[in-house]
């Protein structure tokens, strides 16, 4: 049973108890998410990670965020990045999320997976859906670095030439990778 408190005095707000990383964590394992790829080059070579947690905040201007690990190994290059590639991931595309997941390795080794746009950034050609932005805002929170992007293009598939399996999204969901498919809706 829980010990009691003593009353509050006016005005006084309750003390909370602070979650757990763990159980915010285990909290967010059934919650799934898009996987997308992000890439970047602020002038010491491409860098890029795979994330889950880009989100659209605005229409007007076009504007995303997300968010990555202050632990990251691409987080100093990222948080000097003037642009950035956000490329929207298909099933077809999950080599390339575990590629960009993986901590340790050179996630540009392959050079026949990568190339540059010509405003310079790195780039995954495979990816159908892609979209260049322009850093607005960074912000720490907690063990966070949040980039604000605003879109200046966007790349999007041609649709009489877009493979089923490109336009079924790459998700992740209780630390396993899922392709949303026909047989996924719910009506």
């Amino acid at each position: 049973m829980p010990e009691s408190q003593p009353p509050l005095q006016a005005g006084e707000q309750p003390v909370e108890q602070a979650v757990s990383a763990d159980d915010f964590k285990a909290a967010f394992r059934n919650h799934p998410a898009g996987v997308a790829v992000i890439t970047a080059d602020a002038g010491r070579g491409p860098v890029g990670l795979t994330a889950t947690s880009v989100t659209s905040v605005s229409a007007n201007p076009p504007l995303l965020i997300f968010s990555l690990s202050a632990h990251s190994s691409s987080g100093p290059a990222l948080n000097a990045a003037a642009t950035v590639v956000v490329h929207l991931l298909g099933e077809s595309h999950l080599e390339l999320a575990k590629t960009f997941a993986t901590s340790g390795i050179d996630r540009f080794a392959d050079a026949s997976t990568w190339s540059r746009l010509p405003t310079g950034e790195p780039f995954l050609p495979s990816a159908s859906t892609w979209m260049r932005g322009k850093i607005v805002n960074r912000m720490d929170v907690g063990d966070s670095l949040i980039i604000a992007a605003e879109i200046l293009e966007v790349h999007l598939p041609d649709e009489s030439t877009r493979l089923p399996e490109n336009s079924r999204p790459l998700v992740y969901h209780n630390r396993t990778w899922h392709a949303l498919s026909d047989s996924s809706t719910i009506d």
